[in-house]
C-alpha cells in the first residue's frame, strides 16, 4: 500500500511534464470535457495535474536534504565541540525557532520568490534537525564504545563521523519522513496562498487555491491534485518509518 500510495505522486510529479503535449488548447471554464474536465481558465485539468506536481516534490525534497546536510554537520560540531563553541552555534537557532515558521516563508517569499523558497525551508528546518542531532550526539558520545575510541587516541571529529553519526541513523531516517512532510505542508501553504508563484501557475497547491470557487461545477479540478499531495504525504511517512526496520532486518 505504501508503494503505491508514494509511486502515483511521484511518477506524476516526475514523469507527468513529459506526457503533456505542446499544443496545449483552452476551453470553456469548468467544462465537463477531456479525461478530468477543465479548470477556472478553460485549461485541461489532467494536463495541468500532470505539470504541476514537480516544482513542488523536488523543492521539499532539496529543502529538506539540504536542512539534513547543514543541520548534522552543526549538530554534530556542537555536541562534539567546547561549551564555549557549542553555546555559540546553538543559540542563535533558537532566536530562529521563534520566528513563526509560515510567517517566515509568507514574508521572505514575498520578498524573494523563486528559488529563495528551498532556502528559507532549510532555515524553517535546520534549527529542529541541528538539536535532535546534538541530543543524539551527546547521548552516544557517552557510550562505552566512545569513551573506548577517546582512550585510544581518536580526535572528536573521528568519533563524531565514524560512530556517532552512523548511531543516529534510524533516529534521523524517522525524522526525516515528519520533516520531508513538513517542508511539502509549507510549499503548499505558501503555495495556496498564492505568494512568490503566479496565479494561474500549474502547481498542485495553486490548482487547489484557485478551482474551489468551481468545486460543485468540476470537483476534480480540485480533488485530483489535493488527493496527490495528501498521497505523497502518507507514502512518505510509511516509506520513511520502515527504513530503520528493513535496516534492522537486513543485519540479521
Amino acid at each position: 500500500m505504501r508503494f503505491l500510495l508514494l509511486g502515483v505522486p511521484l511518477s506524476v510529479a516526475l514523469l507527468g511534464p513529459w506526457l503533456v503535449p505542446d499544443d496545449l488548447v483552452r476551453g470553456a471554464p469548468f467544462a465537463d470535457s477531456g479525461l478530468l474536465g477543465t479548470d477556472f481558465v478553460g485549461r485541461d485539468v489532467w494536463h495541468q495535474v500532470l505539470l504541476g506536481g514537480q516544482g513542488l516534490v523536488l523543492t521539499a525534497v532539496l529543502a529538506t536534504g539540504g536542512a539534513y546536510l547543514l543541520g548534522v554537520a552543526w549538530g554534530l560540531a556542537a555536541a562534539t565541540t567546547h561549551r564555549v563553541v557549542d553555546e555559540v552555534l546553538m543559540r542563535p537557532l533558537d532566536i530562529l525557532m521563534a520566528v513563526p515558521s509560515l510567517l517566515l516563508l509568507l514574508v521572505v517569499a514575498t520578498l524573494a520568490p523563486g528559488g529563495a523558497l528551498v532556502w528559507i525551508v532549510m532555515l524553517v528546518h535546520l534549527p529542529d534537525i541541528a538539536r535532535l542531532v546534538r541530543a543524539c550526539a551527546l547521548e552516544i558520545g557517552s557510550r562505552p564504545a566512545a569513551e573506548a575510541m577517546r582512550m585510544q587516541g581518536e580526535n572528536r571529529w573521528r568519533i563524531a563521523t565514524g560512530f556517532v553519526a552512523p548511531a543516529m541513523a534510524r533516529v534521523l531516517a524517522t525524522d526525516a519522513g515528519t520533516r520531508l512532510t513538513g517542508s511539502l505542508y509549507l510549499i503548499a501553504a505558501v503555495s495556496f496562498l498564492g505568494v512568490g508563484v503566479p496565479p494561474d501557475s500549474s502547481d498542485w497547491a495553486v490548482m487547489v487555491d484557485r478551482n474551489r470557487g468551481g468545486l460543485f461545477l468540476n470537483a476534480w479540478a480540485v480533488l485530483a491534485p489535493a488527493l496527490l499531495i495528501v498521497m505523497l504525504a502518507v507514502g512518505l511517512n510509511l516509506a520513511l518509518d520502515r527504513m530503520p526496520e528493513k535496516a534492522d532486518h537486513d543485519r540479521s
